[in-house]
């Protein structure tokens, strides 16, 4: 491990190091190649190093020697299935590979959860361009496009492992199919929201080490598609990410930029692109209000009710779930992450009232009252608040952050006077 990150390091100063020589900036090499600046400073950070088509371009553009940066010249008539390509594709597995153990999941592996991680990484035809349309009819936009809208349901109504053991083979005819160079771009577009909805599983599951990967790939695919709706949804998830992982500054910054460039004419705007940018904004509330930017958090609510004006997808089989019932879900969430238990339980009050088609929803809706409640010591409420939330959305209640939550109760429940919570405890396998 430390062998390939101290090679991407090298990598890294390598490109850094020939554009500073040339005395041109990030944004103008990003800009030659098509690509946005923020790959190119990844590339110098020493990530993303395992996209060897992204490397050869920069290596083109800045005069860099292949072999410095461990690829291998083709020559003037080598073939696509020459050698370079086979080391080419061991080197992004190997980088790929070491990239998703950064982080090990923290629950239990199991086979269909290996099953994901390996779907994520790179495959000799995505690597080599040699993909072709499946001649079993996987590659039917048709048809990709109903399995892909059915995973999008499954996550929303919290049935994760279905949708653990569904999106490997989603991901694989997906994968196929893009290399049907006449519908290409709309192919990448679904993959990417295929990864989206990978990255969000993990995320879920707490395995936030490969949920950079898919990630990484939901966003060059969203690149690949040229569609700023997809790459919206992308960034969305990037930003829910970062934040995960603390980096909370940065997903607020990332947020703001994005949305900037998509905000305004919302009376304009299809659903798609409406739903897009509101559940950006809505990621925007999560990261800053975890961050204790109370005036971010005001901005991007104001402006996510601003968008839900013009726009109503609150249902399981929308493909993007966003309304102002979500709008105030999140206003719930904030006044929960700055502690204003009080707020957000006067907030949460006229939403437990409501009926919220989406079960993803309405257990986040329970959770968060939950959460509230153990800020003010109301444990027995907490607990109730908790119960619900598992009508909603069983498999929900038992992600990882859930189960913090509850030891969290069930620790302050001294003197156990709450056998109901200490059931719950036991039955989510929390320690006692």
């Amino acid at each position: 491990m430390t062998d390939v990150k101290t090679e991407a390091g090298r990598i890294g100063e390598v490109i850094k190091h020939a554009r500073r020589s040339t005395g041109r900036s990030q944004a103008d090499v990003a800009a030659a190649l098509g690509y946005h600046q923020s790959k190119l400073s990844r590339l110098e950070s020493g990530r993303g190093t395992e996209d060897t088509r992204v490397l050869r371009a920069v290596a083109a553009e800045l005069g860099i020697p292949l072999h410095i940066l461990g690829l291998r010249d083709p020559g003037p008539s080598a073939a696509p299935t020459d050698d370079h390509e086979t080391e080419d594709m061991r080197r992004r597995t190997f980088l790929a590979a070491s990239i998703a153990s950064l982080t090990a999941p923290t629950t239990p592996a199991t086979a269909a959860h290996d099953n994901l991680v390996r779907a994520l990484l790179p495959s000799p035809r995505t690597v080599s361009g040699q993909t072709g349309a499946s001649d079993t009819g996987s590659a039917d936009t048709g048809s990709l496009e109903t399995r892909l809208a059915a995973a999008r349901r499954l996550f929303c109504t919290c049935d994760y492992a279905e949708l653990e053991a569904i999106l490997p083979g989603l991901l694989a005819d997906l994968r196929e199919a893009a290399g049907d160079h006449r519908n290409e771009a709309e192919m990448a577009g679904l993959l990417a929201t295929a990864y989206q909805t990978s990255t969000s599983l993990l995320l879920k599951q707490g395995d936030h080490g490969n949920a950079w990967l898919a990630v990484g790939r939901a966003l060059a695919e969203a690149e690949r598609s040229g569609d700023p709706v997809v790459l919206a949804s992308s960034v969305r998830v990037h930003a829910h990410v970062l934040a995960r992982e603390k980096h909370t500054t940065q997903a607020v910054t990332l947020v703001r930029h994005t949305a900037g460039q998509l905000a305004g004419s919302y009376d304009r705007r299809s659903p798609r692109y409406l739903a897009a940018v509101g559940l950006l904004l809505l990621r925007g509330v999560t990261a800053a209000s975890t961050a204790g930017d109370r005036a971010a958090t005001r901005e991007f609510l104001d402006e996510a009710q601003d968008v839900a004006r013009y726009v109503v997808l609150d249902r399981p089989d929308a493909w993007a779930n966003f309304s102002p019932t979500n709008v105030a879900l999140h206003a719930v969430s904030a006044a929960v992450a700055f502690g204003d238990a009080g707020i957000a339980l006067n907030t949460a009050a006229p939403l437990m009232r409501r009926h919220i088609p989406v079960p993803e929803r309405r257990a986040a809706l329970w959770i968060e009252a939950a959460r509230a409640y153990n800020q003010q010591g109301r444990l027995a409420e907490g607990c109730q608040a908790l119960r619900i939330a598992e009508t909603c959305a069983a498999q929900d209640v038992r992600r990882p952050a859930v189960r913090d939550l509850v030891a969290d109760m069930a620790a302050r429940d001294r003197r156990r006077t709450l056998p109901e919570l200490h059931r719950l405890s036991r039955r989510l396998g929390v320690p006692a």
